[in-house]
């Protein structure tokens, strides 16, 4: 009878808390919180945008969110180191975030370090999980660099069955094509 009545207790407690316990992660807040500035991006205001980052940073260290953003900013202003040491702040406070693995893989790109830009792409197509073409294509742009043109062509292929239209274009250039004249 005891245990009947502890167990009947302990399932209305387990049903209170779940209705009064907040249920958005630190990122979701962190999104909310910086709605304006992720509308300037949005809006590809990417100074202001960079500026309203550098001071949510300064706001909130520990804000993932921020970093990944001002890393985004200083991706597409072309401060390629910037975004790496921004990305890897985010990184460090959520690695779950799957979208800084992608630019800071199009940052290393960039800088033509292109073993650490396929090693960044490849966390990306993970996390994305067949949800993000662009990460399929980055990373065969990589395994292009590093000749893997089979496992680059399969990556094309992906990304052409995901939706991707840049990734065609791709598949009907030179390493992929058949020479029409031979010998």
């Amino acid at each position: 009878m005891e245990v009947a009545l502890l167990g009947l207790l302990f399932v209305v407690y387990l049903t209170i808390r779940y209705y009064f316990v907040d249920h958005d992660t630190p990122a979701d807040k962190d999104r909310k919180r910086f709605r304006k500035g992720i509308e300037l991006v949005t809006c590809r205001n990417y100074a202001e945008a960079h500026r309203y980052f550098t001071d949510a940073i300064r706001h909130y260290p520990k804000s993932a969110i921020a970093y990944a953003y001002r890393g985004k900013c200083q991706l597409v202003q072309e401060n390629y180191y910037s975004a790496i040491y921004d990305l890897t702040q985010a990184i460090n406070r959520d690695n779950t975030l799957a979208d800084c693995y992608l630019d800071r893989g199009i940052a290393y790109y960039s800088i033509e370090q292109y073993n650490e830009a396929f090693r960044e792409f490849d966390k990306a197509v993970w996390h994305f999980r067949d949800e993000q073409p662009d990460a399929y294509r980055w990373r065969a742009l990589a395994r292009i660099r590093v000749r893997q043109l089979p496992q680059a062509e399969s990556d094309l292929r992906r990304a052409v069955a995901l939706g991707d239209e840049n990734s065609f274009h791709l598949l009907l250039q030179p390493p992929f094509t058949k020479p029409v004249y031979q010998k």
